[in-house]
């Protein structure tokens, strides 16, 4: 971070504060504030075989962004933060996906996949199932929080908020999947809610063409929060980011 450059302080305790380097400006934030959201790695975003993968998307950016991830949580529970996973689906009969009266029933890939393949249905986002269950290498760790969600956002009909204000948290470091659908949505509905999101662009993944992560990019930077990347959280934070 060149001397000079503008730093963004969030009420931090400033005996406690660090600094990240982040775009548009770095950001002083106290760990005992801050927690890591990791949305939505689940073996349907990120598997072979999986949802996203069974619906014609390219998940082959996943395998690296799983082990950017990992040191990110390795990271933050050193540093005292609290790690929250969200997984995303709905019970095994689909109730709470919503009907046709529901814009997620006709905008879901996940419902419009198995409304083309009929013998997916049950299979796909269904919690109990493998499909909604979190990839293996980011099993959760004693301490580490679990939260279920319906729709896109994060904050929609979940527990997410009462979870991180009950815990002080002010600051939210989102990693997961999708960059430009559910990362991008959560961190929106953060912003709305006072939360300072700051997303690690290179431990997110788009669903789409490469200019999906550039556009959540660039509408993050520019009008909803902030972006750094992992080798600047773990620098911070207190760990060499491995590869």
């Amino acid at each position: 971070m060149a001397d000079g450059e503008p730093i963004l302080r969030t009420g931090a305790d400033e005996a406690r504060a660090i600094t990240l380097p982040a775009r548009p400006e770095a950001l002083r934030l106290d760990p005992a504030e801050t927690a890591v959201v990791v949305i939505d790695m689940q073996n349907a975003y990120a598997s072979h075989g999986g949802y996203v993968d069974v619906a014609g998307f390219d998940i082959s950016g996943s395998a690296a962004v799983i082990g950017r991830i990992a040191t990110v949580l390795d990271t933050a529970r050193g540093a005292g933060m609290p790690v929250v996973f969200l997984q995303n689906g709905w019970d095994p009969d689909y109730v709470e996906a919503g009907g046709p009266g529901s814009p997620n029933w006709h905008k879901s890939n996940a419902l419009k996949t198995m409304r083309a393949q009929p013998e997916l249905h049950g299979q796909l986002l269904a919690r109990g199932g493998w499909d909604y269950e979190l990839v293996d290498a980011l099993t959760p760790k004693p301490g580490d929080i679990r939260v279920h969600k319906t729709r896109y956002s994060a904050f929609f009909n979940s527990q997410l908020d009462s979870v991180l204000r009950a815990r002080g948290i002010r600051n939210i470091v989102f990693v997961g999947i999708a960059t430009n659908v559910c990362v991008e949505s959560t961190l929106r509905d953060g912003f709305h809610l006072e939360y300072f999101g700051i997303m690690l662009e290179d431990a997110t993944h788009h669903l789409g063409p490469p200019m999906m992560q550039e556009a959540s990019v660039y509408n993050i930077e520019k009008f909803f929060g902030w972006v750094s990347d992992v080798a600047a959280f773990c620098g911070s934070f207190g760990q060499t980011p491995r590869e």
